[in-house]
This record gives structure tokens, C-alpha cells and sequence, in this order.
């Protein structure tokens, strides 16, 4: 930027206030005032020097660069998590213990250091990832620039200059502007070259068709839809000429202000509501593992750390660090199981598979997170054109005049888009069709410039999407009785029937539109050498210059007060309906071009150079018929409405198109009732901000409708239903929808009509620009949500299990059960799969006919959390248990556990194993393990410590039989696994299978066996593990069973609040 773009890029920062104020409101002053102004001859332009004054005042005219955050800081962002912080505290401490146990050498060593590195591993994947998404942030600012023109046609120092790069345009700069020319900068209209400038802005103000310009003033206070008198940056001009006055550069243009919009929003980007409760949940996991280390240390204490007491007084202090560092490691291990290692990895492959199931629905998810954020939208703003409607104009009702004068015919016209074949006109009489509707193909297929073209899929227009429209309705009326129809059928063009007209009326001279008059006329010449004048316009206007109307059998009446008033009552109904209507018109007597074949030296050319004449050509017309057209909705729409209504979700409409227009397309979509008084619900965006209490405004249940808005008014829709509590999607496709994209929870852009600015802003493309995709793709993420819940669920109450098993061991006083690697693997490889496979849960068949949840529900409630913990204190005994059973029975339930040959000991020696040395005659025999022998002969006490290694094996096998089992309990939060049986989800059982696998593996691959500590088992003590752990199935059913019974109790309020909350 220059000196002056970097002050303006300052003053932007002050808020959204100072970027609507403006020192010289050009749009209000006539042409000499602003030439005034600019000290500045239109026929000479700027000079060297003021162009160089005016630079270092304003600057470069190009967008800001915002320098993006630095690489280290992005990295510090990736810690700053809960969850993430507990795990990287878990590692360095696991990594200097594995160094301290690494200097006394051994087997040990290799297994100390695979938790930390793993940890460490986790860590920096996740990292990346965040990084990666951090930086696509900033895209949509580089996506805006590319819009930009890059050379301006400018009057200099008298001089034209043909290819001025963009970017040094000042305030002052005279400026050409042709067909096809993208507008370099915001500019006032001086003078018009052609008779007409219409200019496409309906990406920056969302206008659904080309707006003329004009050089009258407008009132001060004009929004920027009626600053009809300037042209605005990275627009495109679609016809005439003319000459404008540059009066905003780069950021003080109207594409700058959007741009300084999209930077602001994306500086206060939220979490999505996952993520909040995740680190709410992480903020409580700290507190707890706090909590229960400091326990297990004090019940431990007197293991390290003993005196005796002299005279009252604690003496002689005895401390041992060897077991001080033992019971530290317990705390950690405790950690590492109270930690869901493998949560992130497992929401982040629930999320992706979501998207591709998104993707099939034609929902392309550009950010992971927003998946779930969609399952708790509450407020759907979406833009109109385009996304409620085709944003295709087509002709809706076609009137022609009756059989005699006083009379008129109606016909409703089909179809929603320009393809031919969408749609038929109803009473059509066919091939038979009379005269007058034979003269409207004609004057519709004639009296026109536009193309339709077949592009892939989709119908492509050349040229003014009105024009286009008729073109399609042409080819629906058909070709009558008698034309060239044998020509017809070889043609491929999917205009045919247009271009049999333009063969029998052959164009020779051409009246553009102006404003003035309000119409366009052709002069053709017929194949039977006849000249007439063809005409398309404003109906009032084509009246007030008709004479005569052509009945339908082609006879001419007068043109009478009678038939004039019925024509007009026609025009009016249309308008109420939100149509744009055009009226048809022809003239058959032009003797001043008789003779004229479109010879520049012919007399009557001369007539043609002036526009001031045309409305005399154009007079004493015979008036034919009109059509009313507009750009029709969506036919999916309606319904998607109603299903937005079941499911809870308010739908506001934000459109920078007109008021009424608006109005009609929400009543007939469902967003208002045909009847309802809608005086409070529809607001201009202007009406909006002169409201005083505008949140409660945004609070009126149903929809709401806000039109003519600009970029600011969405953005501060956006915000303030954000601050009241609501999640917003916001759908666009333009990019005066870019900030409000940014801003909102959800981001949707259109696919097809979108410009690259609102898509890189998004966070989810429409991949059909329609808007019952966004309401599939709301269902898909409550369901994803859902699924997301159950499987959260199941690994908290596994580690809930894996934290009770080792406060057990600890409270016991028996050898530790499990070592931290072991519990590593378990969070990470053996639940992952399970875990996994909970994501494709089938939906509830009723999720869209309930209210969203809000984002600060709770993701476990009371009775979920008392639930597990019943559960995860039933894994403790169980895990804890079989320890026991193996070190003091040679036998359970029945199943025979000696064939080891291991020695039994009491319980009371197990729970005081550490006074083992102190034991007279104590000794244990030899036992096997796979081909190991395990002798103890040297030194029994090892049996407590190297001897625990099958105990510690079936504990583990505990652990991973119990959570597969409780996998199967996760299917449903309170179905009965009898009314929801595992194969309803087989992507579980074979999740199951695969985690089973993996623990097989590391039992019977000995290298693998070695790093984990354990030992292979044999047939009987599979037996004993699969006895001990089924009845954790048996315990969740009594306890389903029992939340069923007392749902009723527990959620009335709760019921009670969505019910509100819907309402």
C-alpha cells in the first residue's frame, strides 16, 4: 500500500461506523461540483503532478495486505487446549522417567520410552493439521484482489492512455468505460457516450440484474443499490459507454470496505460448540486428575515416606526415593488413562467421513469442525437470488389480447430455468396458434440480443438475462401451422424456434433501449419484403406511444380508454405478484425506411444516429400483449422451509434485491403465509438500523425478511443474533457476502453463482446452489453429532474404567496391574476402531422434527455421567479382580486356572508385597507362559514384580474384552440392545473384530509382547477373561432400563425449554 492506504487501512480498524461516513459524497453533487472538487477537466484529465499529489494523499489503488500470523505463533496456538496441555505435561513427565529408569539400563527401557514418543507423535500430527487449516484462513482476501481490474483506460495530460495498470489510479482520474470493462475503482458517471450504461453489480450489492446508470444526483443518504449515478470497483460494465470520474481508491472503495469487513470478522473467529465443550470438559478432566493423583499419593505415602514419633513429635524421617518414583509413576499412568489419547484422531475421522457424506449430498465441507457446528444451527439467513430462487429469469404469465376490443387471454407459463424443456404453457393451443400470439414469438424471438447455450449440465446466457427468458418462452410457444417446420427438425440449437423468426424477420437496424422512452425497438425486414418495427418495453410507456391493438385473429381495433384501463388492471395484478412485466408492440407503416436496407447513406440512417428520434419512430403503435417475468423459486424450497420449520430452525431472508420482489418470492416459499400481515416482519436494511431495540426484533419467532441490504447490514444481523445466543448459518454467493460468510458459525457459498471471494470465506460450498441442500446437510451433522456423542461417551467411561482400576490397585496396596504403555495402546489402537464405527450409527428417523439442541448442552448429563461411573467402577473390579483371582485361586467359576503351574498366594500377602523380604520361607515355583519359563528361584519377591506379567496380561484383556462389550452399549443412550441389535450398525462388529485383532497381535508376536510387558494366554484363562467380562452388557441394560423408566422425571423441563425455545 502507499503512504495513504496505510492510514486509510488504520482509520478502517475503528469500526463499521466511520467506513459509512464520507467527506464528499459525489453520488449527491452534479458533475461540475465534482470536477470542482477534484480540480480536474474532463477533456484533459489530471497532470503529472496532481496524479502525484493525489498518490501520496490516498495511496495506491489496490486492497490492503494483512501480514498473517507468523509461523511460531501458530504453533503456540495448537497448544492452547486443555486436553492438549494435560497430554504434553504427561509426556515430558513419562519422557524424564524413561530417562531416569534408561540410566539403570534393561528391558525396561525400550517400553519407558514408547509412551512419551508416542504422545510426542500425537502432538505434532495434530499440530500440523491445525497449522494447515490456519493457514487457508486468509484465502478469501487474495480471492478478492483477483476481481479486481488490472488496466484502465485514462485521460491524462490531455492524452489517452489505453493500459493504465489498475493499481495507479488516484481521486481525480478520468476514466473510459466500454462494454466488458471491469470497473477499476468506485467513479461518479460524468457524461453517457451511448444512449444507455447498464452495469452487473449484483455481486457486490446482490441485485439480480444489470442496474443503468445514470448522471443524475441522488439524495445523500442513498443506499449503495440507489447510487445509480456511480459505478463501483470489480464490476462489469454489460452495455454502453461512458465516462467516469474516479472518486474511491483501494480501501476506501466499496470492495476496500468489504475487504477490511472479511479481515475484521476473521479476527474473531469462535470455537464451534464441540470444541468449547471439549475444553470445558478438558478444564474438569485437569481438575479431577489433580484431584485423584493427590489421593492415590496420600494412600501411598507411607510406602516412601515413614517416622517415627519421639516425645510426640514426628522423628526420624525415613524416605525412599526408588518407591517415591514408583508410586509418581502410578500418578502418571493414572493420568495417561484418565486422558481419551485417541479422541481427537477419532472426532477428526467421525468429521471427515461426515463430509463425504455431505459431499454426496452435494454439501462440500471446506472445515471440519463446521460438520457438527450445522447440527446445532438455529438461525438459517440466507441471500434470495440464487439460493431460494434459480436465480434464472423466466416468464411466469403471458397475456394476449382477446378475440375482440375490451378483451385480453392469460396464460401461465412453467418452467423455473432457461432450459426449453423445463415447463409447458398451460391452455397452449399448439401448432394452431392464432395470429396476435404468433406476433408476440415473433416480436419476443426478434426484438432481442440475448443466447442461450448448453454448457455441460446447465443452460449458460449471453447477454441480459430478461432477453434470455424470452428467448426460452419463444421455444416453448413453438413454431405454428404453415412456417418453416421442415427446417425446424434439423436443427440442433436449443434456440430453434428463435432462429426460424430471425430468418423470416430479417433485423436491419436497431433502436437501443434508453432510459427515457423505456423500450427497444427493431427494424426487420420480412421475407415477403415488407418493413415493420418491432418493439419491447415498459407497458405504461408502449401504451402512451400505441394507437391500436391486433385482436387475436390478427385484425386491428382501436386502441380505447376501455381496452387501455383492462390493460393496465392486467399490468397491476402482475406487479403485485412481484412480476417484472414487458409489453409488446409493433408498426408496419414506415415509409421513411421503405426503402432502407441498412445502407449507412441512405437517408433514413440518419434518423437511426440520433436516440432523440427514436421515440418518434417508435409512435403510433399497435399494441399486442405483455408478459411478466421474474426469477422464480426453487421448487424444493417450499418443502425445505417446512422441514426447517419442524425441525426448530428460523429462516430469515437477507436479500439486497427490492422490498415487494422479496415479499412475494417469501410468501410463496412458506417463509410468510399467503395472508399473514408481514409489516413488522419485512424491513429494509436501512429501516433495520433505525430500530431501537433490534435483538428483539431478531427474537420474533417465524421468519423474517430484510431487503435492499448492504454488506454492513448483514454483518450486523449476523453479530447480534451470535451475541443473543444463537447458532447462524449464513448462505451467499456474492462478494458483499463475504464478511457475514466469515462472520457467522457457518459460512455457506454458493457452488455454481458464487465468486471465489464468498467461496474461500465459507466454510461449506453448495455444490447446486440450492437451498434444501443446506437443510439434508443440517440433518446429516445432527446425525453426526449424535454419533459423535455416543462414541465421546463410550471412551470417557472406558477411561472413567481405566482410572478406577488403577485407584483400586493403589488403594489395595497390590502390585500395579497395567503399566502406561499398555493403557496408551488401549486409548489409541484398541478403542480407535470401536470408536470409529460408532460414526456410522444410523440416524433417528425423527432428528429433523426435533428442536436443535443448544450449544451449551451439556454433552453428559447427570444421569450419563452416574451412569459410567458405574460402569467404569465395575472395569476397576473387574480388572483389579482377575489380578487377584490369579495370584490367590487356583480356580473361578468353575474354570480351572493351574495349569501354569504358578503359586498361589493369600490375599494379604499381595496386598503387603512390599514387605515380601521380611518374610521367612517364603518361595514360589516356576511357571510357564507360551514357551517362557518364569523362575523366581534367586529372588522370590520378584514374583510381585517381573511375576506379575500374566496377572498384568489378563487385566489387560479384561480391559480390551470389557470395552468391546461396552462398544455394543454405545450403539443407543437408552435403547435396549434387543430393540437396536449390533448388526444395525456392521461397521461395529467388524471394529470389534479388528481391535480384538490388534490385541491378539501384540500377545502372540513375542517382539511386540516384549515391548507391552505381556505374555500369550491360554484357552482357559480366554475363558476366564470373556466370564468376567460380559456382565458389563447385563449391567447397562438394567441401567438403560432404569433411565427409560424415569425419562419422564428427568426431562419435562427439558422438554419444556424446547418447546419454548422452538416457539
Amino acid at each position: 500500500m502507499g503512504k495513504g492506504g496505510e492510514n486509510y487501512g488504520k482509520k478502517e480498524s475503528i469500526g463499521t461506523e466511520s467506513l459509512n461516513r464520507d467527506p464528499f459524497p459525489a453520488w449527491s453533487k452534479d458533475v461540475r461540483e465534482c470536477e470542482e472538487r477534484f480540480k480536474v477537466n474532463r477533456e484533459r484529465g489530471l497532470s503529472s503532478d496532481q496524479v502525484d499529489n493525489q498518490r501520496k494523499i490516498y495511496g495506491w489503488n489496490e486492497l490492503e495486505k494483512h501480514e498473517g500470523a507468523s509461523i511460531f505463533k501458530l504453533i503456540l496456538e495448537q497448544f492452547n487446549d486443555t486436553l492438549v496441555r494435560i497430554l504434553l505435561a504427561a509426556a515430558v513427565i513419562s519422557f524424564v522417567l524413561a530417562w531416569y529408569d534408561g540410566e539403570e539400563g534393561g528391558e525396561m527401557e525400550i517400553t519407558a520410552f514408547v509412551e512419551p514418543l508416542v504422545i510426542f507423535l500425537i502432538l505434532i500430527v495434530n499440530a500440523i493439521v491445525g497449522i494447515w487449516q490456519e493457514s487457508n484462513a486468509e484465502k478469501a482476501l487474495e480471492a478478492l484482489k483477483e476481481i479486481q481490474s488490472e488496466h484502465a483506460t485514462v485521460i491524462r495530460d490531455g492524452k489517452k492512455i489505453t493500459n493504465l495498470p489498475s493499481k495507479e489510479l488516484v481521486p481525480g482520474d478520468i476514466v473510459e468505460l466500454r462494454v466488458g470493462d471491469k470497473v477499476p475503482a468506485d467513479m461518479r458517471v460524468l457524461s453517457l457516450v451511448s444512449s444507455t450504461v447498464r452495469v452487473e453489480q449484483g455481486s457486490l450489492t446482490g441485485e439480480s440484474e444489470a442496474v443503468s446508470k445514470t448522471v443524475k444526483v441522488v439524495p445523500e443518504n442513498s443506499d449503495i443499490q440507489g447510487k445509480k449515478c456511480m459505478v463501483f470497483a470489480g464490476t462489469t460494465m454489460v452495455s454502453g459507454h461512458c465516462f467516469c470520474l474516479v472518486t474511491h481508491t483501494g480501501m476506501n472503495s466499496e470492495i476496500g470496505k468489504v475487504h477490511a469487513h472479511i479481515h475484521e470478522a476473521s479476527q474473531s473467529e469462535e470455537d464451534t460448540p464441540l470444541k468449547k465443550k471439549l475444553n470445558e470438559f478438558g478444564e474438569t478432566l485437569t481438575f479431577i486428575i489433580g484431584l485423584i493423583c493427590a489421593l492415590v499419593w496420600l494412600i501411598n505415602v507411607k510406602y516412601f515416606l515413614s517416622w517415627e514419633y519421639v516425645d510426640g513429635w514426628p522423628k526420624n524421617f525415613k524416605f525412599s526415593f526408588e518407591k517415591c518414583t514408583y508410586y509418581f509413576e502410578i500418578a502418571v499412568a493414572l493420568a495417561v488413562a484418565a486422558i481419551p489419547e485417541g479422541l481427537p484422531a477419532v472426532i477428526t475421522t467421525c468429521l471427515a467421513l461426515g463430509t463425504r457424506k455431505m459431499a454426496q449430498k452435494n454439501a462440500l465441507v471446506r472445515r471440519l469442525p463446521s460438520v457438527e457446528t450445522l447440527g446445532c444451527t438455529t438461525v438459517i439467513c440466507s441471500d434470495k437470488t440464487g439460493t431460494l430462487t434459480t436465480n434464472q429469469m423466466a416468464v411466469a404469465k403471458l397475456v394476449a389480447i382477446g378475440s375482440r376490443a375490451g378483451t385480453l387471454r392469460s396464460f401461465d407459463v412453467g418452467g423455473t430455468t432457461y432450459n426449453p424443456f423445463d415447463g409447458k404453457i398451460h391452455g397452449w393451443p399448439g401448432a394452431q396458434m392464432d395470429a396476435n400470439l404468433q406476433t408476440v414469438a415473433k416480436i419476443a424471438a426478434v426484438c432481442n440480443d440475448a443466447g442461450v447455450e448448453l454448457s455441460g449440465n446447465h443452460y449458460v446466457v449471453n447477454g441480459l438475462p430478461t432477453e434470455a427468458a424470452l428467448k426460452v418462452l419463444v421455444e416453448k410457444m413453438g413454431i405454428p401451422e404453415g412456417l418453416d417446420s421442415g427446417s425446424l427438425s434439423t436443427r440442433d440449437d436449443v434456440l430453434r424456434c428463435s432462429q426460424i423468426w430471425n430468418e423470416i424477420e430479417h433485423r436491419i437496424a436497431t433502436l437501443e433501449f434508453d432510459r427515457d422512452r423505456k423500450s427497444m425497438g427493431v427494424i426487420v425486414n420480412s421475407k415477403s419484403g415488407k418493413k415493420s418495427l418491432l418493439v419491447k418495453g415498459a407497458v405504461e410507456n408502449l401504451l402512451e406511444r400505441s394507437s391500436c391493438i391486433q385482436l387475436a385473429d390478427g385484425n386491428i381495433a382501436v386502441l380505447d380508454q376501455n381496452s387501455k384501463d383492462l390493460i393496465l388492471e392486467s399490468l397491476k395484478e402482475m406487479s403485485t405478484s412481484a412480476l417484472r412485466c414487458l409489453g409488446f408492440a409493433y408498426k408496419e407503416d414506415l415509409p421513411e425506411f421503405a426503402t432502407y436496407n441498412g445502407d449507412e447513406d441512405h437517408p433514413a440512417h440518419q434518423l437511426l444516429l440520433d436516440p432523440l428520434k427514436y421515440s418518434l419512430i417508435e409512435s403510433q403503435l399497435i399494441f399486442v400483449g405483455l408478459v411478466g417475468l421474474r426469477d422464480p423459486p426453487r421448487k424444493e424450497v417450499r418443502q425445505a422451509i417446512e422441514d426447517c420449520k419442524a425441525a426448530g430452525i428460523r429462516v430469515m431472508v437477507i436479500t439486497g434485491d427490492n422490498k415487494n420482489t422479496a415479499e412475494a418470492i417469501c410468501r410463496e416459499i412458506g417463509v410468510f403465509g399467503p395472508f399473514e400481515d408481514i409489516s413488522s416482519r419485512s424491513l429494509t436494511g436501512k429501516e433495520f438500523m433505525e430500530i431501537r431495540d433490534q435483538k428483539n426484533h431478531l427474537r420474533q419467532s417465524g421468519g423474517l425478511l430484510f431487503s435492499r441490504a448492504e454488506p454492513r447490514h448483514k454483518q450486523d444481523i449476523v453479530r447480534l443474533l451470535k451475541d443473543d445466543g444463537e447458532v447462524v448459518a449464513m448462505t451467499g454467493d456474492g462478494v458483499n457476502d463475504a464478511p457475514a460468510l466469515k462472520l457467522a458459525d457457518i459460512g455457506i457459498a454458493m457452488g455454481i453463482a458464487g465468486t471465489e471471494v464468498a467461496k474461500e470465506a465459507s466454510d461449506m460450498v453448495l455444490a447446486d446452489d440450492n437451498f434444501s441442500t443446506i437443510v439434508a446437510a443440517v440433518g446429516e451433522g445432527r446425525s453426526i453429532y449424535n454419533n459423535m456423542k455416543a462414541f465421546i461417551r463410550y471412551m470417557i467411561s472406558s477411561n472413567i474404567g481405566e482410572v478406577a482400576s488403577i485407584f483400586l490397585t493403589a488403594a489395595l496396596g497390590i502390585p500395579e496391574g497395567m503399566i502406561p504403555v499398555q493403557l496408551l495402546w488401549v486409548n489409541l489402537v484398541t478403542d480407535g476402531p470401536p470408536a470409529t464405527a460408532l460414526g456410522f450409527n444410523p440416524p433417528d428417523k425423527d432428528i429433523m422434527r426435533k428442536p436443535p439442541r443448544r450449544s451449551d448442552d451439556s454433552l453428559i448429563t447427570a444421569w450419563i455421567l452416574f451412569r459410567y461411573l458405574v460402569i467404569g467402577l465395575y472395569v476397576g473390579i473387574a480388572t483389579v479382580g482377575i489380578f487377584i483371582i490369579w495370584y490367590t485361586h487356583d480356580s473361578f467359576l468353575g474354570i480351572d486356572l493351574s495349569g501354569d503351574g504358578h503359586s498361589l498366594v493369600t490375599y494379604s500377602q499381595l496386598a503387603n508385597w512390599g514387605q515380601c523380604s521380611s518374610w521367612e520361607g517364603f518361595s514360589v515355583s516356576p511357571f510357564t507362559a507360551g514357551d517362557q519359563v518364569f523362575n523366581f528361584d534367586a529372588s522370590p519377591c520378584e514374583y510381585f514384580q517381573s511375576g506379575k506379567i500374566k496377572a498384568s496380561t489378563l487385566s489387560l484383556s479384561v480391559l480390551v474384552a470389557i470395552e468391546m462389550f461396552n462398544s455394543l452399549n454405545a450403539l443407543s443412550e437408552d435403547g435396549s440392545l434387543l430393540t437396536m441389535p449390533p448388526w444395525v450398525n456392521p461397521w461395529l462388529l467388524l471394529a470389534m473384530s479388528v481391535s480384538f485383532g490388534l490385541h491378539f497381535l501384540i500377545l502372540y508376536v513375542p517382539f511386540l509382547a516384549q515391548v507391552f510387558n505381556i505374555v500369550p494366554l491360554s484357552l482357559n484363562e480366554w475363558l476366564l477373561v470373556l466370564a468376567v467380562s460380559f456382565p458389563v452388557i447385563l449391567i447397562d441394560e438394567i441401567l438403560k432400563f432404569v433411565g427409560r423408566c424415569t425419562s419422564g422425571l428427568r426431562n419435562p423441563r427439558a422438554r419444556k425449554t424446547s418447546k419454548h425455545k422452538s416457539e
